[in-house]
C-alpha cells in the first residue's frame, strides 16, 4: 500500500462528467507513493442535523475513507457560480457532529474544469471559503481554473501535451503539501 492514500472527492454525479476524466487524468502525474481513491458521494442522504446521533451507512464509509486518507483532492465543477449541492452535501455530512469531523487537518488541493473561459474560479473560492472554517489546510498556489477544450486530454485519456507541464507542476506541489502535513 503507498504511504500516501489521497481521497478523491469529485462533485459531479454525472457519468460522462468533464471534472471526473479530470481526476482520473490528473492522478496519473503523481509520484509512485501516492495512491488516489475516488470516494462515493452520490448515494447519500440529505444531510439533517437530526441525523448526527444516528448517521446512514453511506455517511459512515464516507469518513472512515477521508479519516483514513492523507490528503483530499477536490475535483469539482461550478454550478450557479458555486459548488455543487451534491459536493456541499458530502462535506457537511462528513464534518458532522460538531468536534467530529473527518476533515480536520487533511491537506487539500483543489481543481475544476468547465468549458468557462475562467474554468471553476468561483467554485473553488468558494471551497476554500469552506475548507478554511474545517480547518483544512488548502494549496493556494498554483491555482488550477481548468477550461475543457480539445487537446486538454490525449486519445488514452491522459492529459495532453499543452497543459501537461502546467498540471505537473501544480501535482508536484500539491504532493510536497500532503508530505508536509503528513509528517
Amino acid at each position: 500500500m503507498s504511504p500516501y492514500q489521497i481521497a478523491v472527492v469529485v462533485g459531479s454525479l454525472r457519468k460522462d462528467s468533464f471534472n471526473r476524466k479530470l481526476a482520473k487524468a490528473i492522478v496519473k502525474l503523481a509520484p509512485p507513493e501516492f495512491s488516489f481513491q475516488q470516494v462515493q458521494i452520490n448515494d447519500l442522504p440529505l444531510y439533517s442535523q437530526d441525523d448526527d446521533a444516528n448517521q446512514a451507512e453511506s455517511v459512515k464509509r464516507l469518513k472512515n475513507e477521508i479519516r483514513n486518507a492523507q490528503g483530499l483532492l477536490f475535483v469539482t465543477p461550478e454550478h450557479n457560480r458555486s459548488i455543487p449541492g451534491v459536493l456541499k452535501n458530502a462535506i457537511d455530512h462528513a464534518s458532522r457532529p460538531p468536534g467530529q469531523s473527518a476533515w480536520t487537518g487533511k491537506p487539500a488541493g483543489i481543481l475544476g474544469g468547465s468549458t468557462d473561459p475562467i474554468g471553476t474560479a468561483v467554485a473553488q473560492q468558494h471551497l476554500r471559503n469552506v475548507l478554511s472554517t474545517l480547518n483544512v489546510p488548502v494549496l493556494c498556489q498554483p491555482e488550477a481554473f481548468i477550461q475543457m477544450k480539445e487537446g486538454l486530454f490525449d486519445d488514452a485519456g491522459n492529459i495532453g501535451e499543452g497543459s501537461k507541464q502546467f498540471l505537473q507542476n501544480w501535482m508536484d506541489k500539491y504532493c510536497a503539501l500532503v508530505k508536509k502535513h503528513a509528517d
